[in-house]
């Protein structure tokens, strides 16, 4: 009897071994941590859909318009219309009215401001940081600045399974960020950098 019990767990422990190495076999691997921009650079603004935008024209106050990006990416100016924004800078964006506004005044002074940079957003999901929602981003901010600013991971957490979902050409990439791993200097570079639309989720 004792050697058929000692067969039994012999074969139960190589299928465990077997299975393990199945899952193993199965599993995607975290794509390594996105490449960041060289420091001191910085990009010029894109404007996006829900952005507040301030439309000045010298010496025609009745042209200078202020309102929100629709969510067909167009604002309204007088005399030109509906204009394409999303996508541009402010200095596209300038340039574009100016051509346009150039058929109706003479030599148009334009000025494009962002005001308010609505669609520059992330969004934190789980019952494992303390609040949820979306996250404006006024300056860049990394994973762990993300969720200390939504009140920190809650008690359960799932710190060393911190999952940052982003929009690519591609698809979704699915990054993992492990805090544990994070703090003692193994995973360094794994506390990234969050872009406008990631979403951070940090489960139970």
């Amino acid at each position: 009897m004792v050697s058929v019990r000692s067969s039994f767990f012999r074969r139960a422990s190589l299928l465990g071994i077997v299975f393990a190495a199945l899952l193993s076999a199965c599993a995607t691997p975290s794509p390594p941590p996105p490449p960041e921009d060289v420091a001191g650079e910085r990009k010029p603004y894109v404007i996006g859909v829900t952005d507040v935008l301030v439309v000045s024209v010298w010496k025609n106050p009745e042209l200078s318009v202020e309102g929100a990006v629709r969510p067909d990416g167009k604002i309204s100016v007088p005399l030109v219309d509906d204009v394409q924004a999303e996508g541009l800078t402010p200095q596209e964006l300038k340039e574009v009215l100016t051509e346009a506004l150039s058929e109706f005044i003479a030599a148009p002074d334009v000025t494009v401001v962002v005001r308010e940079m609505n669609s520059q957003t992330v969004y934190l999901l789980g019952e494992g940081v303390a609040r949820n929602g979306a996250l404006p981003l006024r300056q860049e901010m990394r994973v762990l600045e993300a969720i200390a600013t939504m009140g920190g991971f809650t008690i359960w957490a799932k710190k060393n399974n911190v999952r940052v979902l982003r929009k690519t050409q591609g698809g979704i990439v699915e990054y993992v960020f492990n805090y544990g791993a994070y703090l003692a200097g193994k995973a360094p570079k794994s506390n990234i950098l969050l872009k406008a639309g990631d979403t951070v989720i940090v489960e139970n």
